[in-house]
């Protein structure tokens, strides 16, 4: 089994910048693929960006290509979200997650152990 400590402030301006980060532990937590998922009120829960487990591979949703960047530490099993320049439509709790196979689809199916919400607010 994964277990995921959630990191990370929360609170922010628009355009400004915030970094969140999931600290993945236990057996095989090194070869997990790990995502950040969001949710907004009324919507489905998004996968936003995900990295393979070595590192090689990454996924953006269009919404944030180019300001939001995913990345793993793969000595510490940490995953660092990091997000630029935000919008007001970034508002939403957070959620990492880990997936034992780099998931075809972009569903929550696809990931089996899920850390816990962060809220991220963003004002103007």
């Amino acid at each position: 089994d994964v277990q995921l400590r959630r990191l990370g402030e929360g609170l922010v301006l628009v355009g400004d910048s915030v970094s969140l980060s999931c600290a993945a532990s236990g057996d095989s937590a090194s070869s997990y693929s790990l995502g950040w998922f969001r949710q907004r009120p009324g919507e489905e829960r998004e996968l936003v960006a995900a990295v393979r487990w070595n590192g090689v591979r990454t996924y953006y949703a269009d919404s944030v290509k180019g300001r939001f960047f995913i990345s793993k530490d793969n000595a510490k099993n940490i995953v660092t979200l990091q997000m630029n320049n935000l919008k007001s439509e970034d508002a939403a709790v957070y959620y990492c997650a880990a997936s034992q196979h780099w998931p075809t689809g972009r569903g929550t199916e696809g990931y089996e152990f899920w850390g816990l919400g962060t809220q991220v607010t963003v004002s103007s």
